[in-house]
């Protein structure tokens, strides 16, 4: 049993946590909790950790067969977690790594969603999450978006982050580029938008442009899109969270492809 917080385990485990140059270079991430951890790939499993109390717990014995395991004394596991209140099992896993291709499915149109400079990690979670719900084939995400491995954007997902492909544009411009010279017509959730946004036909190969929380999209990427769109409102509201608008975008277009 582990029982000191200055174990090397223990400390790598908190370096993940915190650090994502960290988990960029060593291609890791940290998962937590029992739902997290029952739907994580045990392909994908490097190591996992329990509190003990956790371990003693009966109703826990059946998932804790699939995969060995190092007990940790409680008070080393709230250490370990980046949540208040700690559910007893995490584990180091294997980043996913995608190309762009795997986002372009040749048996159903793509259906992707873009974010540019997305900061806050409840939001990208919730995105991807929904995404998936909504049978998007892919999110590609601008280098400067908040970092799809950050704890808090893992929890948010609720496990959507192991099926989501997903790719981290170096140039998001050059990608779009690329992409609508491929026949990817792409269409922005802008303040400008002319077009309402269940105007449009998303039945063919599209995406959605979704900009930061605060400023938006970049003009430089906002004039990329084939057509700016925007959600009718009533009342004083001006515009919604990059969340709610990206979830009712991605829902119609999945009504549209389910007609």
């Amino acid at each position: 049993m582990i029982t000191t917080s200055n174990n090397a385990k223990v400390r790598k485990v908190l370096q993940l946590q915190k650090k994502s140059k960290l988990r960029k270079e060593e291609r890791l991430f940290i998962v937590e909790g029992p739902k997290m951890y029952e739907e994580l790939p045990v392909e994908r499993i490097e190591s996992v950790f329990v509190s003990e109390s956790f371990y003693h717990a009966p109703e826990n014995k059946a998932l804790l067969r699939k995969y060995e395991y190092e007990v940790v004394k409680d008070a080393v596991f709230a250490d370990m977690s980046d949540t208040k209140t700690p559910q007893g099992i995490l584990a180091v896993a294997a980043q996913y790594r995608y190309e762009l291709a795997d986002l372009l499915p040749k048996k159903r149109p793509p259906f992707l969603l873009v974010l540019e400079q997305i900061q806050d990690p409840g939001n990208l979670g919730t995105m991807i999450r929904t995404g998936e719900a909504a049978g998007i084939t892919g999110v590609i995400m601008s280098q400067d978006t908040v970092d799809i491995y950050n704890p808090k954007v893992i929890r948010s997902t609720m496990g959507s982050l192991y099926r989501v492909p997903f790719f981290v544009a170096d140039d998001l411009s050059a990608v779009l580029t690329r992409l609508k010279g491929e026949g990817i017509a792409f269409y922005a959730a802008h303040l400008k938008g002319i077009q309402h946004y269940d105007a449009c036909d998303y039945r063919t190969a599209c995406g959605f442009l979704i900009g930061n929380e605060s400023n938006g999209l970049s003009d430089q990427v906002a004039e990329l899109a084939d057509c700016k769109i925007r959600i009718p409102m009533a009342g004083k509201v001006e515009s919604l969270n990059a969340a709610a608008a990206a979830t009712i975008l991605m829902f119609e277009g999945a009504r549209q492809r389910r007609v």
